[in-house]
């Protein structure tokens, strides 16, 4: 049956602590607190504790840690009891350690492996602290964290003037590192917007010094390094604790309206390469080739110097020779000299000289043009090919043939002197 049941005889409020019982009087009257526990049988309480109770005894216990005076429960004591004067500083003073534990608490912090920490007490630099937990006094030191090992890329697209007097357009990035932290955060303000001003200033510089030709080509690279020089020196004047890593030039091109033109021009200048390297490749083909005919030549004018003078020489040594011998048989040399000269003048001639004495009658035989004709005519008759080769011959040696043919006896002096020469 509910507590409230109508028409129940026991209604009582079940959170109470005595509670009424069925046969209690109307008056409602509570169990006191007294010896004999009289009201409930044994004081039990069947319901949970009273809010009010627990807030009130909590308070008593903070009241005691405080240093404050506990009331009297039911009766005071002696009739004269009075309770202690409570301290006024225990609660201000409990709420300045737990504020202090707080702010300890709040001092500690963790440094990444891959960065450093600034430490500012009060705006004014202390140090640079290294990875691991640390602790600054909070609310007093400012620590300001800077990665280290990340590396930062900034990248430009400008147009500007060069030497000449062209526009061109460059696309340039760089990379960069934080090298000194305490630089980084104290000497500039805004460490990304100086390296950009600086790297606008380095390049504008270097390109105005520039040709554009140069520039679109082959003086890419070395844009490049001039600009990382330059801007690692501004990097260095305004004191930002950057170090770069590396430049480079992404893209030169001439403005659009004219960068049709800017690229005949630069074919041309690529043909024109192209035909100077090939100019180069056939010289160093054919220069080794002449220098070779040159040194044969040479060696060639060696060769018949040596010969020249070999055969000078000996023919020198055979003069010698033929002096000495002709000193000791002049005669005799003369002769044999006189023959020499007479056999080289008359070795190549077809023509045939005949000395023969009055009395010693010479057949002569012409062989080199017997052997030259054909086979009919060799079968002739011998009168007829004498009469022919008679016509050949000279007009004065035939007629001494004539007048020497009719002696016979005169056959037998051999010994006279005569000289034969036939044409080879």
């Amino acid at each position: 049956m509910a507590w409230n049941e109508p028409g129940g005889g026991n209604q009582h409020d079940p959170w109470s602590s005595g509670g009424r019982r069925g046969g209690s009087d109307g008056d409602g009257s509570r169990g006191n607190n007294n010896g004999n526990g009289g009201g409930n049988k044994g004081g039990n309480n069947q319901g949970p504790p009273d809010l009010d109770e627990a807030l009130k005894k909590f308070q008593d216990k903070l009241n005691s840690m405080l240093g404050g005076g506990k009331k009297g429960g039911g009766k005071k004591t002696g009739g004269g009891g009075s309770d202690k004067s409570r301290n006024p500083f225990a609660l201000p003073g409990l709420i300045i350690i737990v504020a202090l534990a707080i702010w300890a608490a709040m001092g500690f912090y963790l440094v990444d492996q891959s960065e450093r920490g600034v430490v500012l007490r009060f705006g004014e630099y202390q140090n640079v602290v290294n990875p691991g937990l640390q602790w600054n006094p909070p609310l007093i030191d400012d620590v300001r964290m800077v990665n280290v090992t990340r590396v930062r890329s900034l990248s430009q697209t400008q147009s500007m003037l060069t030497r000449d007097e062209n526009i061109v357009e460059v696309e340039i990035s760089a990379q960069y590192q934080v090298a000194n932290p305490r630089d980084f955060v104290l000497n500039v303000r805004d460490p990304a917007i100086s390296i950009e001003n600086a790297l606008d200033s380095a390049l504008r510089h270097v390109v105005g010094g520039t040709d554009m030709i140069d520039i679109l080509t082959s003086g890419r690279e070395i844009l490049g390094s001039s600009v990382a020089s330059r801007l690692q020196s501004y990097l260095d004047n305004y004191g930002a604790g950057i170090r770069l890593q590396t430049i480079n030039i992404e893209s030169t091109s001439a403005p659009a309206p004219v960068i049709d033109a800017f690229d005949d021009v630069i074919r041309a200048r690529e043909d024109r390469q192209r035909t100077i390297n090939q100019g180069i490749a056939y010289a160093n083909a054919i220069i080794p080739e002449a220098q070779g005919q040159a040194q044969r030549i040479v060696e060639q004018g060696q060769g018949y110097r040596e010969s020249v003078v070999a055969e000078a020489q000996g023919q020198a040594n055979r003069f010698n020779s033929l002096l000495t011998e002709y000193t000791n048989a002049p005669e005799i040399m003369r002769e044999r000299m006189y023959l020499d000269t007479m056999e080289e003048v008359f070795g190549k001639t077809p023509k045939v000289l005949l000395d023969v004495s009055e009395n010693a009658p010479l057949m002569y035989l012409p062989l080199d043009q017997l052997s030259g004709r054909s086979g009919s005519q060799g079968r002739a008759s011998t009168s007829g090919s004498a009469n022919s080769s008679d016509e050949q011959l000279d007009p004065n040696v035939l007629e001494r043939l004539r007048n020497t043919q009719g002696s016979s006896s005169s056959s037998s002096n051999t010994n006279s002197s005569s000289i034969r020469r036939e044409g080879r």
